[in-house]
């Protein structure tokens, strides 16, 4: 069957929430702007996992007008009843390098408790790269959430920052060897004697996965 903006207007405006959801997976195989239009008209759809899908898919089709995008994502981002669609928002908002959401972001971050959506907003501050991320950053290291620290490793090494090597290196030891795992990878982002030291020791790890992530960069 021939894919055609109808054909995926008819899906979308089904009331089969299993066919609204084929039709924002079709939306990929129209042109930009008319998937982007069709998108825009769903995405205050009343199932939770429309809209999940519909925010998620601003991630590729966003950029056609960032400012309206920017719009939506941070309307869903405050204002979502679903944690998981407020967390697709924020990692649509990285996803599209929307840096001047930062503010937004981070006001979310501190007024929420629901783990699901910092932890998206810590994953997305990474892939943002905004550098006044940093703080935020450093304060989700002394989260009680094991999920969320180790997000925050991540993040600050993609963010690469240079202050962030020495918050990093006592995670070193921990005795969870996802967060050494992490670690790892974070401090491969960086140069310098200090990142080096504990990737050399990283490699010695018990963890074979641990070791291979830390020889990985040694070598590179």
């Amino acid at each position: 069957m021939t894919i055609t903006p109808e054909s995926v207007n008819a899906l979308i405006h089904s009331e089969n929430f299993g066919e609204r959801i084929r039709g924002i997976n079709e939306l990929r195989q129209l042109d930009k702007e008319t998937a982007y239009e069709l998108l825009i008209s769903i995405i205050s759809d009343p199932n939770v996992r429309v809209r999940y899908a519909a925010i998620s898919q601003l991630d590729t089709l966003g950029d056609f007008n960032l400012e309206k995008s920017l719009e939506v994502l941070l309307d869903t981002l405050y204002n979502d009843s679903e944690s998981d669609v407020r967390a697709a928002a924020a990692d649509a908002i990285a996803g599209l390098k929307i840096t001047k959401a930062f503010p937004d972001l981070k006001k979310v971050y501190y007024e929420t408790e629901d783990w699901l959506i910092q932890f998206s907003i810590v994953s997305a501050l990474g892939e943002l790269g905004h550098p006044e991320g940093f703080d935020l950053l450093q304060d989700a290291l002394n989260s009680d959430n094991e999920l969320l620290k180790t997000s925050a490793i991540g993040a600050l090494g993609e963010l690469g920052d240079d202050r962030a090597i020495d918050l990093l290196i006592p995670f070193a030891n921990n005795d969870d060897w996802q967060i050494r795992h992490r670690v790892a990878q974070a401090l491969g982002r960086f140069g310098g004697e200090k990142a080096r030291e504990v990737l050399t020791i990283l490699a010695e790890d018990k963890s074979v996965a641990v070791s291979e992530e830390a020889k990985h960069y040694l070598l590179n």
